[in-house]
């Protein structure tokens, strides 16, 4: 009997689909956080760009989602195109796993079991997603 492996294109096609999971249980972070009350002292500028930027990364994480999930095979044809995209949500996704250890303040991560595990879902995803687009981006140079 021979086992099947799963491919590139496969991983590219479930890195799709949790990233939409992702965007979807996003929805909730700004309530577990408590934004509206923490952003509720600063300035009308600084909030509506908060959540601008909020929006922009959720948007973001939907499009490299849903690319992932229909064009699969076109993120893996060795195109330029798909170099190039492969190559930047690698680092995007290998920049967010780096910010979460190196710039993110530790001790005001919210406390309790329930988000200690979420953080480390999280946390286990963006490097699954860093080395999914990593390995893309490589699949497209050999």
């Amino acid at each position: 009997m021979i086992a099947l492996q799963p491919d590139i294109q496969t991983f590219l096609f479930v890195a799709g689909i949790s990233q939409v999971i992702l965007v979807i249980g996003s929805l909730a972070i700004p309530k577990v956080l408590n934004w509206e009350s923490e952003l509720k002292n600063v300035q009308t500028l600084i909030r509506q760009m908060f959540w601008t930027y909020a929006a922009y990364i959720l948007v973001i994480n939907l499009c490299f989602g849903l690319l992932s999930v229909f064009a699969f095979t076109e993120l893996t044809d060795k195109s330029l195109l798909a170099k190039v995209v492969t190559g930047f949500i690698a680092v995007y996704w290998i920049s967010r796993v780096l910010i979460q250890f190196l710039y993110f303040d530790r001790k005001s991560f919210p406390s309790g079991i329930l988000n200690r595990i979420a953080e480390v879902l999280l946390v286990t995803l963006f490097v699954a997603l860093s080395a999914v687009y990593s390995w893309s981006f490589y699949v497209n140079f050999i």
